[in-house]
């Protein structure tokens, strides 16, 4: 499935210069030991901004939930229709969830709780970003 290009900006260069280099990567407030996404100025927890770090991550997850996408907007992702949209919470900190499309896993077959490990997949413009893939 082909993405949309990201552009990153000052915020979340970090993460996705990691991406492009084959790494997951979060935020981590060194002040409160608080892993943080999406990427955030200061921390939620303490208030801190000048102990925002980036730490790398196993790559390992858990499927939380998920959805399946029948009708976009985006012209580029008409042609995979019906895909899943899935909610991936990470093995370092369950409170975070980023999203993934699934790729490999059919629409609607999607094993809830079920292992994952990021793949890194290339967008329309070349930046690279996270994917999950089912263990």
């Amino acid at each position: 499935m082909v993405k949309q290009g990201v552009v990153p900006d000052d915020l979340n260069k970090p993460f996705f210069d990691a991406a492009n280099d084959g790494r997951l990567v979060v935020q981590c407030c060194t002040a409160c030991d608080r892993l943080c996404f999406p990427p955030r100025p200061t921390c939620d927890l303490c208030g801190s901004g000048d102990n925002m770090t980036w730490k790398e991550m196993s790559g390992r997850g858990t499927i939380y939930n998920y959805g399946v996408v029948y009708d976009c907007p985006v012209a580029a992702l008409k042609e995979n229709l019906p895909f899943n949209l899935a909610a991936i919470q990470l093995e370092e900190d369950p409170g975070i969830l980023m999203y993934s499309h699934l790729p490999g896993t059919p629409a609607d077959e999607v094993p809830v709780g079920g292992s994952v490990t990021v793949i890194f997949e290339e967008t329309a413009n070349g930046q690279k970003v996270p994917e999950w893939q089912v263990v």
